[in-house]
């Protein structure tokens, strides 16, 4: 056997170093499956409280000034889009495209949330359950949590798809 088998530039190649980069990638993917997990616990509970609710959330969203007109519309809607994310995000194929999903939907939820606040002089709350007893202030900051780890996810996913 060769001296240079047994020598430092053995153990810096080959399997060595094998096992940390299947750690790496074990704990991205754990990552990935806890962004999931909480984006569906978040969705499902926000669509069941929407549709458990459903008087009350249509009432409140048709004295919203931006979105009165659709108000109807918009009460079925978000419910089951939520629980079409949640549906694509269960699914490994999917869960790229339910990432970006939960992304443009919570980033639209944060921005209409941060519109209300700054530019209508009524602001109904139309989330339901916990969500209504967050003050505007922790309710833009649950918001922007999961904006932020949505667009994680996205990173992570788009990661392990085209790796």
């Amino acid at each position: 056997m060769k001296k240079e088998t047994l020598g430092s530039s053995y153990l810096t190649q080959g399997a060595f170093f094998q096992k940390p980069i299947a750690i790496s990638w074990l704990r991205k993917n754990t990552v990935i499956e806890i962004i999931c997990s909480l984006l569906i616990l978040l969705f499902i509970y926000a669509a069941l409280s929407k549709v458990s609710d459903y008087d009350r959330f249509t009432v409140q969203l048709s004295k919203s000034p931006y979105v009165t007109a659709y108000a109807n519309l918009i009460a079925w809607a978000i419910p089951a889009i939520e629980i079409l994310i949640s549906f694509l995000l269960v699914i490994k194929k999917t869960r790229l495209i339910a990432l970006y999903a939960s992304f443009f939907l919570m980033s639209l939820f944060t921005v209409y949330l941060i519109t209300m606040l700054n530019f209508s002089y009524y602001i109904p709350c139309s989330c339901g359950g916990v969500l209504e007893n967050l003050s505007w202030h922790q309710h833009v900051v649950f918001n922007v949590f999961f904006v932020a780890i949505s667009a994680a996810g996205v990173l992570m996913q788009h990661k392990n798809i085209y790796a």
